[in-house]
């Protein structure tokens, strides 16, 4: 008898416990990477997105000691350091590895989100993902070409957000933000859930609700509902669009991406 069998039957198994396929697991892990920006702190966030079978691997850029600016999307999108974050990741094979930062991803357009996947896929990544071309994926999925948005960061920065949507041939009716330069994820939901009812006007077709460093999962459905149009946030799209390139369906709240699969940018 091996000694892992004598071990589990004087924990009190049965021989018939042994022969049970269920015995065989854990459930066999399809992993997705993470990049994510170095002050990430909504890991939790992400995990309640996913299928049981998917497990998320996170490596993160470098610290820099700057506030959320357009200086540190530009430092945290660095090719140098998302394609170092990328190789840390590929040891587990991962199916997809993500980009997790939105402002990273949409400062300087959609030439530099097509780069950023370019970098990722280059450094060994099968598949490639960014929070903006997720977001990308999004319009074009659900039709959208007019969407208010809200942000934590300053102006300028969401300058850049509506001049993203503007290549993407989308107007923003409305906009909000809160000019923060630190500690996004303390940001409780009420803040965030007037900042969406305050952005809506009947003609957006949806409120974008930008940075993964924003808690948004609780609040969507109840806004969706009150609202009646798609509450699109950062890490939803992020995980849905990993997701939809391994063929799964995304968990948890936002009914208008439900079993909506999207393989990829056009």
């Amino acid at each position: 008898m091996d000694p892992v069998e004598a071990d589990l039957r004087d924990g009190g198994l049965r021989d018939a416990d042994l022969r049970d396929r269920a015995f065989d697991g854990p459930v066999v892990q399809r992993g997705v990477g993470i990049i994510a920006p170095f002050d990430l702190a909504l890991e939790r966030e992400l995990w309640r997105w996913t299928p049981l079978e998917v497990s998320l691997h996170l490596a993160r850029t470098p610290f820099e000691p700057v506030p959320v600016s357009l200086e540190m999307a530009e430092l945290v999108s660095e090719r140098r350091h998302v394609q170092a974050a990328t190789r840390d990741v590929l040891g587990v094979d991962p199916e997809v590895v993500a980009y997790l930062c939105t402002s990273g991803s949409f400062i300087h357009g959609l030439d530099h989100e097509a780069g950023l996947r370019r970098s990722i896929l280059e450094a060994g990544a099968p598949a490639a993902v960014t929070t903006s071309g997720a977001l990308a994926e999004a319009v074009r999925t659900l039709g959208l070409r007019r969407v208010s948005v809200i942000t934590p960061y300053d102006a300028d920065l969401t300058d850049r957000l509506v001049a993203y949507l503007g290549e993407l041939g989308v107007t923003v009716p409305r906009r909000h933000h809160l000019g923060l330069g630190g500690g996004i994820w303390r940001v409780n939901y009420r803040t965030v859930a007037e900042l969406i009812l305050a952005a809506d006007t009947p003609e957006a077709q949806a409120v974008f609700v930008s940075c993964t460093n924003l808690p948004t999962y609780d609040i969507i459905e109840p806004l969706e509902r009150r609202l009646g149009k798609p509450v699109l946030t950062a890490n939803q799209l992020t995980v849905w669009a990993c997701l939809g390139r391994m063929g799964l369906p995304m968990v948890g709240p936002g009914r208008w991406l439900a079993g909506v699969f999207r393989e990829g940018p056009p």
